[in-house]
């Protein structure tokens, strides 16, 4: 009965861990960002992502948006320049599930042997977002998000890419998020 109490616990915990962005942001200590208040999205390095058009434009709008809701606004002659690049990758999870003979927690009882494995292949994306200073072409920041990958279901996907730049960007402009 006990352990009924902790199964909607347990099934929030699974639920939340699957939809996890891992994020991390690397920048130039040396800029001051309070500068930058205008962007553009950098072509040459958007064409090199290795991801299908719909996909690039699902990312462009959310990083402009997030960017908009930060108080910059979209130029054309820009302080900042935006690129963007992905990694995918199969990551592999192998669970074994292994019993044997032997005296259990209970000294009056004898368990048998159930034994086996299982494994599981989940696609995992990585999205990196540049900033680049427009007058001198130096990445001035840069922020990685990795998490699994929908692929069946649109809208499923379309909020899992929002989740994904939105969790990157949160740590722009460096300083700004709360530890």
């Amino acid at each position: 009965m006990k352990a009924l109490k902790f199964f909607p616990l347990l099934l929030l915990f699974v639920l939340t861990s699957c939809s996890t962005v891992k994020v991390a942001s690397d920048y130039d200590k040396e800029v001051n960002f309070n500068q930058y208040h205008s962007f553009a999205f950098y072509k040459p390095g958007i064409d090199k992502a290795q991801i299908s058009d719909l996909d690039k434009k699902r990312i462009l709008r959310n990083i402009e948006n997030e960017l908009i809701a930060k108080g910059m606004t979209k130029s054309e002659t820009p302080d900042l320049l935006v690129s963007i690049f992905t990694k995918e990758s199969q990551r592999v999870d192998v669970y074994n599930n292994n019993f044997g003979y032997g005296w259990g927690w209970n000294p009056w009882y004898y368990g048998s042997y159930y034994g086996g494995s299982s494994v599981s292949q989940t696609a995992e994306g990585t999205l990196f977002i540049d900033l680049i200073d427009a007058k001198t072409n130096n990445l001035v920041w840069q922020g990685m998000g990795s998490a699994d990958l929908v692929t069946q279901n649109m809208e499923k996907k379309e909020a899992r890419i929002q989740e994904i730049v939105n969790k990157i960007l949160e740590k722009y402009p460096p300083g700004a998020a709360k530890k």
